[in-house]
């Protein structure tokens, strides 16, 4: 029951995050939607700061989870572009809400915050497979090539992702394309 309420009530705070914002969902709002009292929320989260690290951790498990199902292409050059490409559409997707961690970054902008660390490890895990795809094709400047891949993937989702997605993210597709034949 335990392990229950407490995946009950990440996901209702999870909800409430991606909708609202990190810093605009106070654990009043967390606790009245989920129907609990506050001291069941702090029986399983000892503060709205490691409910929001729970949340990041959670969001890009099943992100890579995600991530793992993009089927293999014939070789690893055409692996990486089916990478950039599965992750750029993502973002045409209607309940996209934007990356956890790349939104947490923006509300907790200050460095030593273990909420904003926690939400670098996305942008370092993303940055690290992109680079380890590149080596895997034989591209030169693997580590550059992948910060620009990273770059253009995180700008993209947080740039206006609305009605108009389908030409941001075509023309982010086109740049990835131009970065990684450029870099063979």
């Amino acid at each position: 029951m335990s392990a229950r309420m407490r995946q009950y009530i990440l996901d209702v705070a999870s909800d409430l995050f991606s909708r609202q914002g990190i810093n605009s969902t106070s654990v009043d709002k967390i606790v009245a939607q989920a129907q609990i009292a506050k001291v069941t929320l702090y029986k399983y989260f000892t503060s709205k700061e490691l409910l929001i690290i729970e949340y990041l951790r959670d969001h890009n498990t099943k992100l890579w989870k995600r991530i793992e199902e993009i089927p293999q292409q014939k070789n690893a050059l055409a692996d990486l572009q089916s990478f950039v490409n599965s992750m750029l559409e993502m973002m045409a997707e209607k309940d996209f809400r934007g990356f956890a961690s790349i939104n947490a970054s923006v509300e907790f902008p200050e460095i030593e915050s273990i909420v904003h660390q926690t939400s670098k490890e996305f942008s370092r895990d993303l940055r690290a497979k992109l680079s380890d795809m590149a080596n895997k094709a034989g591209l030169k400047n693997s580590e550059a090539l992948a910060m620009q891949l990273q770059l253009i993937i995180e700008g993209t989702s947080i740039s206006d992702i609305s009605e108009g997605s389908k030409g941001t993210i075509r023309q982010a597709k086109e740049m990835a394309k131009i970065l990684i034949l450029s870099s063979s």
